[in-house]
């Protein structure tokens, strides 16, 4: 039986749990400092704890980027805090001079990612942000599809040399269900198989995306299909051989995120399957202007493209033509 979305059990808080994990991280490390933009709940956590390492530039951002790099070059580690949005289009130049273009260890958390603001009105969407983010050169970008995963994915992140873009959600989202007796793994750069398959991949980026594509790939199971299914969390450094060995041999390659389908994860994907792999790939992502309704997380996805029978449309697609192409060359 096909276990929906609205059947699992939500997963933490993702802004809650990254900022548990701030407050260790701080408590360890004197170099951890805090720089908001009035987002709203670290006045009364992070800064309770460690008020003199608590700064609030208010809203804004293009100087909450300033001022970390001059902190990062006196020895700190800042953790910015603004909506996904606002960091990526707002911000981008102090970004791309002021952080990345010096490699300095500045940490942006980039909360509201995707449509998970969507209630907020077009302002607050972010289906850009990877595009940009993944275009700077020696920023590492992260976006965790369970927010069980975020504790460890801060941490990994935290040891980085370089700059860091951290992608999360506004809300707790199900739990995407794990084998019994294993735990949620993140290893940065590295992607995880949640589920193994031999007629087509799904990689997905995000916890929505993940939820969807594992929903899918059941649906896909009672037709008869084994669908693999890869959580592609960490879009640079990017795991060329995890994305290799887990579409070698398919039929295709579906990609599912919450995001534009420009320079996005599907992007991601096909610069490596492409270049090596003579297979098909197919992108869910968001597309039409969202925004004509207010909505909703997953409404605003279902209407705009990104949902459980998009990801099985496209992988039925993609077997139709590989068994048409057979045909033809027999």
């Amino acid at each position: 039986m096909t276990q929906t979305i609205a059947e699992v059990e939500l997963g933490p808080d993702p802004r809650a749990a990254y900022r548990d994990t701030l407050i260790d991280l701080a408590a360890e490390d004197p170099r951890v400092i805090c720089l908001d933009s009035d987002t709203g709940g670290l006045e009364d956590t992070f800064a309770e704890r460690f008020p003199d390492r608590y700064i609030n530039v208010g809203i804004a951002e293009a100087n909450l980027m300033t001022v970390a790099a001059g902190l990062a070059r006196r020895g700190f580690i800042p953790y910015v805090h603004t909506m996904a949005t606002f960091a990526t289009m707002r911000a981008a130049e102090f970004l791309k001079v002021d952080v990345v273009g010096n490699r300095l260890p500045v940490r942006v958390i980039a909360t509201h990612g995707g449509l998970s603001a969507a209630h907020f009105g077009t302002t607050h969407f972010a289906l850009e942000d990877l595009a940009v983010a993944r275009a700077l050169a020696d920023l590492a970008v992260v976006v965790p599809g369970d927010g069980r995963q975020i504790g460890a994915a801060t941490r990994q992140l935290h040891e980085l040399p370089g700059p860091a873009y951290l992608r999360l959600g506004r809300s707790a989202t199900p739990a995407p269900p794990m084998p019994q007796g294993s735990a949620p793994d993140f290893r940065l750069g590295r992607a995880r198989t949640l589920r193994e398959g031999t007629d087509v991949t799904i990689v997905a980026t995000g916890a929505m995306p993940l939820l969807f594509a594992l929903e899918a790939a059941s649906l896909l199971a009672g037709d008869g299909i084994d669908a693999e299914v890869l959580e592609l969390h960490t879009l640079h450094p990017l795991d060329h051989d995890g994305l290799l060995a887990g579409c070698r041999g398919r039929a295709g390659v579906v990609t599912v995120e919450e995001h534009r389908p420009q320079g996005g994860a599907g992007d991601a994907v096909a610069e490596v399957v492409s270049a090596e792999l003579a297979v098909p790939i197919r992108r869910v992502a968001v597309r039409g202007r969202p925004g004509a309704r207010v909505a909703g997380q997953r409404d605003a996805l279902e209407a705009h493209g990104v949902s459980a029978d998009a990801v099985v449309e496209a992988a039925g697609r993609l077997l139709d033509h590989t068994q048409n192409t057979d045909r033809k060359t027999r």
